[in-house]
C-alpha cells in the first residue's frame, strides 16, 4: 500500500515538473538563423563579458544588446554599447537581414574599418558607429545600397579621406542620399564638404564638426529643413550664404573655420551667440563686432 503511494507522488511530481518546463520548439520566440549569425558575432569578438547573455540554451530574443520584431521576432536591432569588447566589427553582422538598427559606441578597443559586408543589410534605418578607433574611409555603400537609411553617426573615430561623391549624387531633383541625421565630427576627413548640402534634401540634423573639411561655403545651398548646423574647427573659407537668413535653426556652429564677411542680418543668425561665430579670419557683424 506504501509503495502504491509513494508510486503515485512520485509520478505526480515528474508529471508536474514535465508540465511546467519550458520546451524551446514551442516557447522560443528567436529566429534559428538569427541565433546561429549572433553566436558567430560572439565567437569573433572572442566571447566578452558584455554578450554573456547570449547563451545558446536560451532565448536570443532575450538576449541582452538585441532585440526582435514583435511579429516575425527577427533580430532587427544589434546595440552594443560601451564594455571591454576587442577586434573588429564582425562580418557576420551582414547575415542579420532584417537589421534596422546597428550601434557599436563607446568601445575604444573596436578596429579595423567599417566592413562592407554592412552594405547587405537592406532594411537598416539608423546606424551608430561612433567613439571607436575604427579607421579608414567613409564608405559609399552607405548612400548607393542602404536605400533606408535616415540615421547616420560616424563620429568620433579615425576616419581619414573625402566623403563620397554619392553622398551628393541625384536621380534628377532626387537626392540620392537623404539622411535625417548626419554626423561625421570628430575625424580626420577632408576635402570639399558642399557637394553634401542641395536645397533638395530634407536632412534636419548635421555635424561635421571637428574635421579637415576645406571649401567655400558662401556657394552652399542648404535645405530648409535644417534645424541644427555645426561646422565647427575646419578650414572652410568664404562669407555665410544670405539664403541661412530663411532657416529655422535651432543650433549653429561655424566657429574656428576661415569665414569673411558679414554674418546676414535676419532669421535665427542674430540668436546665436559669440561662440557660434568666433574665431574665424574676418568675420563681422552682430553678435560679433560690427564691420568696418
Amino acid at each position: 500500500m506504501e509503495t502504491s503511494k509513494l508510486f503515485l507522488l512520485s509520478s505526480s511530481l515528474l508529471l508536474l515538473l514535465l508540465a511546467t518546463r519550458p520546451c524551446p520548439s514551442l516557447s522560443e520566440r528567436c529566429n534559428p538563423k538569427d541565433k546561429k549569425v549572433l553566436l558567430q558575432i560572439k565567437k569573433a569578438l572572442d566571447d566578452p563579458y558584455i554578450l554573456a547573455s547570449w547563451n545558446p540554451n536560451t532565448d536570443c530574443c532575450e538576449w541582452y544588446c538585441v532585440e526582435c520584431d514583435l511579429t516575425t521576432h527577427r533580430i532587427n536591432s544589434l546595440t552594443i554599447f560601451s564594455g571591454q569588447l576587442s577586434g573588429q566589427i564582425p562580418d557576420a553582422v551582414g547575415d542579420l537581414p532584417f537589421l534596422e538598427t546597428l550601434i557599436f559606441r563607446k568601445l575604444s578597443n573596436l578596429t579595423g574599418q567599417i566592413p562592407p559586408a554592412i552594405a547587405k543589410l537592406k532594411h537598416l534605418k539608423r546606424v551608430r558607429l561612433s567613439w571607436t578607433n575604427l579607421s579608414g574611409p567613409v564608405p559609399a555603400f552607405f548612400t548607393s545600397l542602404l536605400p533606408n537609411l535616415g540615421t547616420l553617426h560616424l563620429d568620433r573615430n579615425h576616419l581619414t579621406g573625402p566623403i563620397p561623391d554619392s553622398f551628393g549624387k541625384f536621380a534628377g531633383s532626387t537626392p540620392g542620399f537623404d539622411p535625417i541625421v548626419m554626423d561625421l565630427s570628430r575625424n580626420k576627413l577632408e576635402g570639399d564638404l558642399s557637394i553634401f548640402f542641395n536645397a533638395n534634401k530634407s536632412t534636419q540634423t548635421v555635424d561635421f564638426s571637428r574635421n579637415l573639411f576645406q571649401f567655400d561655403l558662401s556657394r552652399v545651398e542648404f535645405p530648409q529643413s535644417l534645424t541644427s548646423l555645426d561646422l565647427s574647427h575646419n578650414k572652410i573659407a568664404g562669407s555665410l550664404p544670405e539664403m541661412m537668413t530663411s532657416l529655422d535653426l535651432q543650433f549653429l556652429n561655424v566657429s574656428y573655420n576661415r569665414l569673411c564677411g558679414k554674418i546676414p542680418v535676419g532669421g535665427k543668425l542674430q540668436s546665436f551667440d559669440y561662440d557660434s561665430y568666433f574665431h574665424n579670419r574676418c568675420l563681422c557683424g552682430a553678435p560679433l563686432q560690427s564691420c568696418k
